[in-house]
């Protein structure tokens, strides 16, 4: 057998191999199965590019309140720092108790500097920022307004350390 009597006895066999289906019937189920493919890979992709938004916001999340565990454990040296204050304002000792209010006022910028802040201790109460412990009838404040401060709350950037102890206004 010559070279070209080989070929062409290969490609009839080839045509003698293939399924009985005429070739549009397969280019269609091959059109539909690249359609449906392509859609997959669109919604895994589109999947994929979620995911990694969302790990970049909690990365950036992450690094901007990093601090925000120091901050918490700072929260009790504040507070035993203005009791100082009040110990020794009360005793009637003006060097100790100028002493701690530096101390207390430089401690205080330093956060400041770092995004820890006091929150508001007047004023009407925010549940997001207030924990209202008890109700005083009062006349001389509106109803829902803050009367009295029983521990002072912080916040850090956007979010709240611990939320102001308060009694509210009650009518």
């Amino acid at each position: 057998m010559s070279e070209e009597q080989k070929e062409i006895h290969l490609d009839e066999q080839a045509q003698n191999e293939m399924p009985d289906a005429p070739q549009e019937e397969q280019g269609i189920d091959f059109e539909a199965k690249f359609k449906e493919l392509e859609s997959e890979y669109l919604r895994v992709h589109a999947d994929f590019e979620n995911v990694k938004k969302r790990l970049e916001r909690e990365k950036y999340q992450a690094l901007e309140y990093c601090y925000e565990g120091i901050a918490k454990d700072l929260l009790p040296i504040l507070d035993t720092l203005e009791k100082a204050l009040e110990s020794a304002r009360s005793v009637g000792d003006e060097a100790i108790s100028e002493g701690i209010k530096l101390t207390l006022d430089n401690l205080l910028k330093v956060l400041g500097k770092h995004g820890i802040e006091v929150i508001a201790e007047s004023g009407e109460f925010d549940p997001l920022l207030h924990d209202a412990i008890m109700q005083v009838p009062s006349s001389e404040v509106e109803e829902g307004s803050i009367v009295q401060t029983l521990q002072k709350g912080y916040k850090y950037k956007e979010r709240t350390l611990r939320p102001a102890m308060v009694s509210v206004a009650k009518n």
